[in-house]
């Protein structure tokens, strides 16, 4: 059964799964799929080729899937998709690809805060939050489990580590690296996301390689490279060391130093 209000806006050719329900004044494009169990309260806008997962829950105001706003978009067919269990809150806005055929992704169980936004080509991991006014510029990558504080701004093609913590009203233009508390404009890295490791349940072990990786990187003066060759010749590579290893030899725009 779904439960629509008689006053929302929803295309027939929409698709609207079992236990969905539609507030008031919603609308609701063409080219939607809601999955099941999902919630949408009131004047919410679903537009374009666009995938709402199961047991989502969007507040009022918020507009999802509409057209890019990079002047680069020449038309074309763009999708956007929000995982399962994601939680949208008010006037919350993620908008479709520029290239054709280009996602703009939320993962699963995400907590996306009042006034968030994210454009064209941004991938968000599962289990992020992103607390009020954060905002991901142009595909942008966000691991699972990062945390973006309230009003922080991150620049285009930037990527934020796993189980990263990046505080409020910071200026992110570099990558920040997995498992790091990430804070200020000019941002830097001030050490291990200690509480975020402990909830997630990263071992002691892990911890204390991820802390002595910390200070090679950022207390020895050296270079990245240099800081890489002395992590892998004297820490054991555990697989949260092997991870911070790949993620920084990948980095296109560097890692914030």
């Amino acid at each position: 059964m779904k439960e629509i209000d008689k006053t929302a806006v929803v295309s027939p050719s929409a698709v609207l799964e079992d236990g969905v329900f539609i507030g008031p004044y919603c609308v609701i494009g063409p080219n939607v799929k809601i999955c099941a169990g999902a919630r949408l309260m009131s004047h919410i806008v679903i537009d374009g080729y666009t995938t709402i997962g199961a047991s989502c829950s969007i507040f009022p105001f918020a507009s999802i899937g509409t057209q890019t706003q990079d002047l680069k978009y020449k038309g074309g067919k763009t999708f956007v998709e929000i995982g399962e269990g994601t939680t949208l809150r008010e006037y919350v806005t993620v908008n479709s690809g520029t290239e054709e055929g280009e996602v703009t992704k939320v993962g699963k169980k995400c907590h996306v805060m009042a006034y968030c936004h994210v454009a064209h080509g941004c991938k968000v991991g599962n289990e992020v939050i992103m607390a009020n006014c954060a905002t991901l510029a142009g595909y942008v990558t966000v691991e699972d489990m990062a945390v973006i504080g309230g009003l922080a701004a991150v620049h285009q093609f930037v990527r934020i580590g796993k189980m990263c913590m990046i505080g409020g009203c910071s200026k992110i233009t570099q990558d920040c690296p997995p498992f790091m508390l990430v804070d200020g404009n000019p941002v830097s890295v001030h050490g291990p996301n200690s509480v975020g490791l402990k909830r997630r349940g990263i071992n002691e072990n892990a911890q204390r390689l991820i802390k002595e990786a910390y200070k090679i990187l950022y207390r020895q003066n050296l270079s990245v490279s240099q800081a890489v060759e002395k992590i892998k010749a004297e820490l054991s590579l555990c697989e949260e060391i092997e991870y911070l290893l790949k993620f920084i030899e990948l980095s296109q725009r560097g890692i914030i130093k």
